[in-house]
């Protein structure tokens, strides 16, 4: 027993319970070991004992243990312990996590143990040193409170009869097995393996062995509720063959990776020392360089492992090649990629709401909808820092600020810009680029976009997405589907990188002057916000505060050199340009300012004022008269309808003429096949109302109809002309004229019913231009008056209708008793007849 006091003695002096000097306490804990198996056997154990629960242990025969004693009830139970004989039953509880275990929580097999040592620690625990010395069952709990105290049964420690030759290879078997399973953790011990070699009981061995395996607490105490030694013993070796295995698979990986680290080692200075060989003989060349930058490029560059991994494949192919040979610079380009892409490289947020609020107003005036999007983004991203990038589309007519609200907003956010034009894109390789079987090939653009802004989180702005083309090189809107998609983004793979690609951080901003050429799939992945035209007012606004200045600085002026007063300004607006943006009256201005710069450049001292009189030397005649001064005589027959246009709202004259002949219609105006049917509704809908017309039946038989849109030379087509066609057939036939300042737009159907359009602002703001301020608009549309600025609906009234009843009775007024229908009844009769 030695040898086995010598192992306790160090697990004694681990735990802080034992003392090399303390000579008593040496001799009688030698002393109890050398009398161990007499001692328990002439010890009575009461059948009564306070229980103590312990966790993550299971404690085994002839174990010496220490343990630290925290929870009130089990500093108790080794108090009643202590006040007695020390004796005190050891359990194990199913789950270490609960606190306060309930007696269903508590395996009933257990050892009695006795309290060799107890030591109080500072903070009110107790460290224990106990010594198991019999198994038990617990027959009864006595008591819950304040501590356990339990009924045991005592459970004999049985002995093999006669150790066989099967039980004796069985020990021999699981000595070599634990020597095998404690060498490949290098914890072998040669006094260990001494105690385990001269235990000659199967259950004894057993019980050493299990108790310092890594086993499962459930696995440890089917162990000791095991009673035959020879089952105990079989049952720790099928355990010793699985942490075996365990053991030998975790050794081999530790191996491997020691392995790797030390050939990296080995290659790095084998590759120092040629290199300085290399020196030495003056053969350094510039290929062996120029890897070595590579090799040290790599490394510093951060990027996902995968691509890491690929870098490397590379670079070792390169290394392998010849430096003229052709392959090489393909490699060589293609590993430039690899250090240029911002794979792992971001801009720093300015999550600042204030100040991005600011710079955007700095910028744009107005665009109100656009600004407060922004701003929720940003918010967003100051509350979640792993947010995707929104999918924007902007869709507005030309020159009023899509690319440039771009740029506003990666100023406010303090991110790169890069712009991408898609007008006219045909090849599928602009966007995914091409593979690097070809000559010559590259990335598609939206690599190439990031490797020059540098980071992986730019505002990326594709502008004009409603004019992508496709041929025979593929469909490039269909490439797009996985760069607009925030669910397939991440893992965008261009075909030469061939490798996923991380899109997600970026912000997609598209434009486009329509949305309905945009194909469906597209459209579905983008949250579009409509811009619309500006009014009168808002250009005016924003001249002096951008355009006005913008040009004075680019053509060299000083403010005080150029005067230019709001009445001439408007004069600009209204008569030399006609647009919804305000790209034409930049131009204006900057036409203005050049003039005055070559003055100024030949003597000229200035100021210069522009006003109504001095603008023709500047800008020529005037351009465009208001569609009111060119028709200002109120006809029957003739309406004007509102259309929407790729450059905003447009005023839309519907002439109808009432001809003697046989029932025909005719339109002119080179109309498109919706308004074509519109035309033809309206006339069933008029011949469906003759009896309010005032005319007979066959009325309609005894004339032609003529409906001509002027423009000619410009398509046109759309169904929001049905309701001003129909009141224009019915402003013929009754002979009586519209009412002055009055515009509509608005779909008919064969009942009557006025169906709702869209494009109601840029509508609005064509009829604001030509001074018209009253519009007859579909019911429905009466809700997307709140996209309209308030001084445009102070200066309009909108007049919303659900029938062709009510546009006529604001259009016509009372219908009934007019001389000039029964005039145009009589003709048509007497040409009949």
């Amino acid at each position: 027993m030695g040898l086995y006091l010598a192992e306790v003695q160090l697990i004694l002096q681990s735990a802080g319970c034992y003392e090399e000097k303390t000579v008593e306490f040496d001799d009688a804990l030698s002393a109890s070991m050398d009398d161990f198996a007499e001692n328990t056997q002439d010890m009575e154990i009461p059948e009564s004992l306070p229980m103590m629960a312990v966790r993550d242990v299971v404690v085994f025969n002839y174990m010496i243990i220490p343990l630290f004693v925290g929870r009130p009830g089990s500093i108790e139970a080794v108090n009643d312990a202590m006040s007695s004989d020390k004796l005190l039953m050891l359990v194990t509880q199913k789950d270490a996590t609960k606190d306060d275990p309930e007696p269903e929580d508590i395996y009933e097999t257990g050892m009695v143990s006795m309290i060799m040592r107890t030591l109080k620690l500072p903070d009110g625990r107790l460290k224990v040193l106990v010594q198991a010395l019999s198994k038990a069952k617990i027959r009864e709990f006595e008591q819950t409170s304040p501590h356990y105290r339990v009924a045991i049964d005592l459970v004999p420690e049985q002995e093999a009869e006669e150790v066989t030759v099967e039980i004796e290879a069985l020990m021999r078997t699981v000595r070599e097995q634990t020597e095998k399973i404690m060498s490949l953790r290098g914890i072998l011990s040669a006094d260990l393996m001494m105690i385990i070699n001269n235990i000659e009981e199967p259950g004894r061995l057993a019980d050493l062995v299990g108790s310092n395996l890594r086993l499962k607490i459930a696995e440890a105490q089917q162990i000791l509720e095991t009673v035959d030694p020879v089952e105990r013993l079989t049952l720790v070796a099928d355990l010793l063959n699985k942490e075996l295995e365990v053991s030998t698979v975790q050794a081999k990986i530790q191996s491997d990776a020691k392995e790797e680290m030390s050939r990296s080692q080995r290659e790095y200075f084998l590759r120092e020392q040629m290199q300085a060989l290399k020196r030495e003989l003056g053969d350094e060349d510039v290929y062996s360089q120029e890897i070595e930058d590579l090799h040290k490029a790599l490394k510093k560059k951060k990027m996902p492992k995968y691509a890491k991994k690929e870098a490397k494949k590379q670079l070792k192919r390169l290394e392998m090649m010849h430096p003229d040979a052709s392959e090489a610079t393909i490699v060589r380009t293609y590993l430039d990629w690899f250090l240029d892409l911002p794979w792992k490289k971001s801009s720093k947020d300015k999550l600042d709401l204030k100040v991005a609020a600011k710079v955007l107003d700095e910028d744009h005036y107005g665009l109100d909808k656009i600004k407060e999007r922004i701003l929720e983004y940003l918010a967003v991203r100051k509350l979640n820092k792993d947010t995707k990038g929104p999918i924007i589309c902007f869709v507005g007519p030309p020159g009023v600020g899509k690319t440039s609200l771009g740029q506003a907003i990666a100023k406010a956010m303090g991110h790169k810009f890069y712009r991408l034009s898609l007008g006219g894109m045909r090849d599928e390789a602009e966007i995914r680029g091409h593979r690097r079987t070809y000559i010559g090939a590259l990335p598609g653009r939206i690599l190439q976009g990031l490797k020059n802004v540098k980071t992986n989180n730019p505002v990326f702005m594709m502008d004009e997405i409603d004019k992508i083309g496709d041929d025979y090189r593929g469909d490039p809107s269909s490439a797009l589907l996985e760069v607009l998609d925030p669910e397939q983004n991440d893992t965008f793979s261009d075909h030469y990188m061939n490798l996923p690609f991380d899109l997600s951080k970026v912000m997609f901003i598209t434009t486009a002057n329509r949305y309905d050429t945009i194909p469906g799939p597209l459209l579905d992945r983008m949250e579009v916000i409509q811009l619309s035209g500006y009014t009168q007012e808002e250009k005016m606004v924003i001249a002096r505060k951008y355009l006005l200045p913008r040009q004075i600085k680019e053509n060299g002026l000083r403010p005080s050199q150029i005067r230019l007063n709001d009445e001439t300004l408007k004069l600009i607006i209204s008569h030399y340009t006609h647009e919804a943006g305000v790209r034409n009256l930049e131009r204006e201005l900057g036409k203005i300012c050049r003039k005055l710069a070559r003055k100024i450049a030949e003597g000229g001292r200035g100021p210069y004022t522009i006003s109504r009189n001095t603008i023709s030397k500047y800008l020529g005649p005037l351009r465009f008269l208001p569609e009111t001064e060119l028709d200002t005589v109120s006809q029957p027959g003739l309406v004007i309808g509102l259309a929407w246009t790729e450059v905003g709202g447009e005023l839309l004259h519907i002439e109808t003429a009432i001809l003697p002949g046989k029932g025909k219609l005719i339109l002119t105006g080179q109309l498109g096949d919706v308004m074509k049917e519109s035309a033809q509704a309206a006339l069933s809908y008029c011949r469906s109302r003759h009896t309010a017309l005032g005319v007979d039946a066959d009325y309609f038989e005894s004339i032609d109809i003529h409906i001509h849109v002027p423009a000619g030379a410009i398509p046109k087509d759309g169904p929001s002309a049905g309701i001003t066609m129909t009141t224009a057939l019915y402003s013929a036939i009754l002979g009586k004229p519209l009412q002055k300042g009055l515009a509509m737009t608005g779909e008919v159907t064969l009942r009557g019913r006025v169906l709702p359009i869209g494009g109601l602002k840029e509508k609005a703001l064509a009829a604001l231009r030509a001074g018209i301020n009253r519009i007859i608009i579909p019911d429905e549309n009466e809700k997307d008056l709140v996209d309209i600025p308030e001084e445009l609906r102070k200066k309009i009234t909108f007049l919303p209708v659900k029938s062709m009843d009510e546009v006529i009775k604001i259009a016509l007024g009372d219908i009934k008793k007019n001389g000039d229908r029964k005039k145009a009844a009589h003709k048509g009769k007497k040409k009949k007849g």
